[in-house]
């Protein structure tokens, strides 16, 4: 099969950042497997919706599974490349519901590798998170990995099972770490999001810390162009590791000057006590995938906050 012919899989394909990348890689002229579990995180109806468009394309086919569970390795036979986008991502609830993390972030991981093991697929670009750094992610990849919070310890778990798979088994990997992805989709627990409502209802936007704890913003076009360069530049990628970030970092307080201006409206803050597990600073070093994949972010930040607005207003929420 042509490299512009191929079959991939997307697990978590209708989430926030694997709904785009389904779309991305149709446009691109792919077949699209796209699997999702519709844990519930957040509405059903929500995910439903990020899928609508893929699923009026004649090369997608969706399955519903929950790759803790289900048989996978039909799914994975034939396929020239999987995505591994689910996870159960968000710090805070990775406190309470730990067994919840553990078993998404890790034996769906474990599953899904041995699913590729025994039907050799070629490529498995495994996603992973800024979290596993720790409270300050501004390194390269080399940086010390001290996960702060229950959420992270399962993204290294993930990461440390894709390793002992390519070790042991030849599983073919690559690993990208996320940094703060944003833009229209985005998650309803995420703090642009509900920023961005909390402005257009007038309601009081609750703050944890000072509101200078910094992000290196991601757009989620940036983030799916710098996932699809890895499985393109296959050769250049595999058995790496690649930070992904938007080159634009900015404090909350400053996201919040700039939605108050896009928006024409003024912020209601209430303020809290930073929360555990709360990142104070990342501030991806993309250098490394820019080098061996030619990856450049292209959204600034306040054209992707405006593109997120935009997209928040037409849901009428």
């Amino acid at each position: 099969r042509k490299q512009n012919m191929s079959k991939c899989l997307v697990t978590g394909a209708a989430g926030f950042i694997g709904s785009h990348l389904c779309e991305a890689l149709l446009a691109k002229g792919h077949e699209v497997v796209g699997i999702d579990a519709f844990i519930p995180y957040y509405p059903r109806g929500i995910k439903e919706t990020n899928l609508a468009t893929a699923r009026q394309h004649p090369k997608f086919r969706f399955v519903e599974l929950d790759l803790r569970t289900g048989e996978i390795e039909p799914l994975v036979d034939g396929c020239d490349v999987i995505f591994h986008e689910a996870a159960m991502a968000g710090l805070m609830k990775s406190w309470s519901d730990f067994e919840l993390y553990a078993s998404c972030n890790m034996i769906a991981t474990k599953r899904l590798l041995e699913a590729a093991r025994d039907r050799k697929t070629p490529h498995l670009i495994h996603v992973s998170t800024s979290s596993v750094y720790g409270r300050e992610a501004t390194g390269d990849e080399n940086s010390p990995i001290t996960p702060f919070s229950p959420y992270g310890i399962t993204k290294v778990g993930a990461e440390n099972l894709c390793r002992a798979f390519e070790a042991n088994f030849n599983v073919p990997v690559t690993i990208l770490r996320y940094f703060s992805v944003y833009g229209p989709r985005q998650r309803p627990d995420m703090a642009y999001n509900i920023l961005i409502r909390t402005l257009m209802k007038g309601e009081s936007f609750t703050m944890f810390g000072d509101g200078e704890q910094t992000r290196s913003n991601t757009f989620v076009a940036d983030c799916v162009n710098a996932t699809i360069l890895a499985f393109e530049k296959r050769e250049a990628a595999l058995g790496r590791v690649f930070n992904v970030g938007g080159g634009d970092i900015i404090s909350l307080n400053g996201a919040i000057s700039l939605l108050e201006e896009i928006t024409g409206r003024k912020a209601v803050i209430e303020r809290k006590p930073a929360r555990p597990g709360d990142q104070k600073h990342t501030a991806a070093n993309i250098e490394h995938i820019s080098k061996r994949l030619g990856y450049k972010p292209t959204t600034r930040v306040a054209d992707g906050l405006r593109a997120q607005v935009e997209w928040q207003k037409s849901l009428n929420v």
